[in-house]
């Protein structure tokens, strides 16, 4: 973990978006199926993917390079959407195989996503140094 009290921020922040973007996966799921949905709908569609999101955060170790594609990103999104898929039929729900590949590609999107704009405003930024 980070010693100072800013760097020890980052993996929290970073946490918190991808929480967020999971949770936007969510609503706009729930948005597509089920107008008028409360916040209470999303966060039923939501929470197993969140629960697979903080397992591939262990998994992977991410707090110690959370911006990182890989592992840690990779990581937390194949756990995000296996652990998703395994708790929403351990709790009656259902994962037809397009709604896995929606969420493949969907949570794919929004969780490398930022994770390699990062990554390439680095590379940017460095080769500007040089």
């Amino acid at each position: 973990m980070p010693s100072s009290p800013r760097g020890s921020l980052l993996p929290t922040a970073v946490a918190v978006i991808d929480a967020a973007l999971i949770l936007l996966f969510a609503a706009i799921g729930r948005d597509t199926h089920q107008r008028g949905e409360s916040v209470l709908g999303v966060l039923d569609t939501a929470w197993p993917f969140l629960a697979g999101a903080a397992a591939g955060w262990l998994i992977a170790r991410a707090w110690r390079a959370p911006l990182r594609t890989w592992p840690a990103g990779v990581v937390i999104w194949i756990s995000t959407v296996a652990g998703g898929m395994l708790l929403r039929l351990a709790s009656g729900h259902t994962a037809a195989v397009a709604f896995i590949v929606v969420a493949l590609v969907t949570l794919a999107v929004f969780l490398l996503g930022y994770r390699l704009l990062w990554a390439l405003a680095l590379r940017l930024r460095t080769s500007r140094r040089s």
